[in-house]
C-alpha cells in the first residue's frame, strides 16, 4: 500500500512549512531516512526525509507553495503502485481532487523536471497565459528569488516551468547559462513586487504581536565605560592570536551569562498562571538574517569561559545565516541579547521575546567626552537598555541586574572573581 508523505513539523513552532525544493522527481527509487526535498520551517531550511522505502510515486506540491503541518505533499510506494483515491488534494487548498489514477514510472517525455503532474482534463479548457506574471507579480519560490539576487537576473525576463508558470530553480540556472540580458530600464517593469511572506517573516509578525500587545513592558537604559574591556580584549589579541580574538559582543553575552547566574529573578519565564525561574542560563543571541531575525541559543552560557562563548556564538551565527540550525539550537532561551552596534545604532530598545521576560539591546560602542579623574577626556562607551516584562521583573530588580552587568564589563576581572 502507498505510503502518505507528509509536511512533518520540523520545528517546535511550525505550523506550515514552504517547500523549497524537491530532491527526488517522480519516479525515482527513494530508501527510508533519504532526502526527499528541503522545506523553510518558521526559522530555518529544514530537510524533509522518508519514511519508506519504494519509488517517488506523485508529488502534489510544487516547489515554492507553502502548505499546513500534517497535509499529504507526495506519495511513495511500489513501481506503477496506484495512489488512493480522494486523498490526493490533502496538501493544498488549491489542489483539485482527482479521481484515481495510476502513476506512471518516470515523469513523462517533454513534461519539465519538477512540475506537478496534472489529471488530463475531459475537455480542453481555454488556453492559458503562459506568462509567470499574475496581477503585477513575478511567481517564484523563494529559492530562485535568492538565486536571481545572487546572480543579478531580473525575475521578470525569465519564463517559469514550475505550477502555473511559477519561476524555480532549474529556470534561474538556465537563464544563467544564456547570455545577460539587457537591464529593464525605469518604467518598463512592474511599479511594485508583492513578494509572500516567508515562514520566518510570519513567525517575527506573530511574537511581535504576542509581545508588544500583551506584555506591560518597561524599559531601563545604562552607560557602560569599556576602556577596560577594550584594552583586555586587545590584550588577548596581542598574547594569543587568533586562539585569542574576541569581539566585544562576546565579551557582553560572558557578562550577562554571569550576572543573570546572579540575578535569577530576570532569568525568567512568564508562564501564565506561574512564573519560572531558570537555575540554568540558556542565552539567546538575535541574528539578522535576509529573512528576518533568529536568535541561536548559548547553552549554560553562564559556565562556559569567554573563549568557549566567542567560539560558539561565531559557529551559531554562521549558521543561522546558511539557515542550517537544528531546532534545539534556537528555542529555549531564557534571556536574549540584541546588538546593533554593528550598524551605528547609539540605543535601541528591543522587542521581547515570550515566554522570556527580558532582552538587552546593545549598542555602538564610541569615544564619548567625560570627566575622568578631574579631566575631560574620550572613553569608549556602550549604552545598553534592558526591556523588562514587568509581571516578571520589577524595577529594582532589573537596575540591580544592570548595574552588576556594568560592573563586570568596567571590570572584566570581575566575570573572573
Amino acid at each position: 500500500m502507498a505510503t502518505k508523505v507528509l509536511m512533518e513539523a520540523l520545528s517546535p513552532t511550525m505550523e506550515e512549512g514552504r517547500l523549497v525544493e524537491w530532491k527526488k522527481a517522480q519516479g525515482d527509487a527513494v530508501t527510508q531516512g533519504e532526502v526527499l526535498a528541503e522545506v523553510e520551517t518558521d526559522k530555518a531550511v529544514m530537510e524533509l526525509v522518508a519514511r519508506a522505502d519504494g519509488v517517488l510515486l506523485k508529488r502534489l506540491v510544487g516547489d515554492g507553495e507553502t502548505v499546513a503541518v500534517a497535509s499529504v505533499i507526495g506519495w511513495i510506494g511500489k513501481e506503477g503502485e496506484e495512489v488512493p483515491a480522494g486523498q490526493e488534494a490533502g496538501a493544498t487548498k488549491d489542489q483539485e481532487k482527482p479521481e484515481r489514477t495510476r502513476v506512471e514510472q518516470a515523469t513523462p517525455a517533454g513534461q519539465a523536471d519538477g512540475a506537478v503532474p496534472e489529471r488530463k482534463p475531459e475537455r480542453e479548457p481555454a488556453p492559458a497565459p503562459t506568462a509567470t506574471r499574475e496581477a503585477g507579480r513575478v511567481k517564484a519560490s523563494p529559492l530562485a528569488r535568492r538565486l536571481a539576487s545572487e546572480r543579478g537576473l531580473d525575475l521578470a525576463a525569465i519564463e517559469g516551468s514550475g505550477p502555473e508558470g511559477r519561476i524555480v530553480k532549474r529556470d534561474i540556472e538556465s537563464a544563467a547559462a544564456r547570455p545577460a540580458a539587457r537591464t529593464v530600464a525605469p518604467g518598463e517593469g512592474p511599479a511594485y513586487e508583492d513578494v509572500p511572506l516567508s515562514q520566518i517573516r510570519k513567525t517575527i509578525a506573530k511574537r511581535l504581536a504576542q509581545s508588544l500587545g500583551p506584555i506591560p513592558t518597561f524599559y531601563l537604559t545604562t552607560e557602560v565605560d569599556m576602556e577596560r574591556a577594550a584594552d583586555a580584549r586587545d590584550q588577548l589579541k596581542a598574547d594569543f592570536g587568533e586562539e585569542g580574538k574576541v569581539s566585544f559582543n562576546d565579551i557582553v553575552l560572558k557578562a550577562v551569562a554571569t550576572a543573570l547566574g546572579q540575578h535569577r529573578a530576570c532569568n525568567g519565564w512568564w508562564q501564565d498562571d506561574h512564573i519560572r525561574y531558570w537555575n540554568e542560563v540558556h542565552l539567546g543571541m538575535a541574528v539578522a538574517i535576509p529573512e528576518g531575525l533568529i536568535t541561536p541559543v548559548i547553552r549554560h552560557a553562564d559556565h562556559k569561559s569567554l573563549r568557549q562563548i566567542a567560539v560558539e556564538s561565531r559557529d551559531l551565527a554562521q549558521r543561522a545565516r546558511n539557515r542550517k540550525l537544528a531546532p534545539e539550537e534556537y528555542t529555549g532561551a531564557t534571556f536574549t541579547v540584541s546588538n546593533l552596534g554593528m550598524f551605528d545604532i547609539d540605543e535601541f530598545t528591543a522587542v521581547i521575546n515570550p515566554p522570556e521576560a527580558g532582552i538587552l539591546a546593545v549598542g555602538r560602542m564610541a569615544p564619548t567626552p567625560v570627566v575622568h579623574e578631574g579631566e575631560v577626556t574620550a572613553r569608549r562607551r556602550v549604552r545598553l537598555t534592558m526591556s523588562c516584562d514587568h509581571r516578571v521583573i520589577d524595577g529594582a530588580t532589573g537596575a540591580e541586574f544592570l548595574r552588576t552587568l556594568k560592573r563586570m564589563l568596567e571590570n572584566p576581572l570581575a566575570l573572573v572573581w
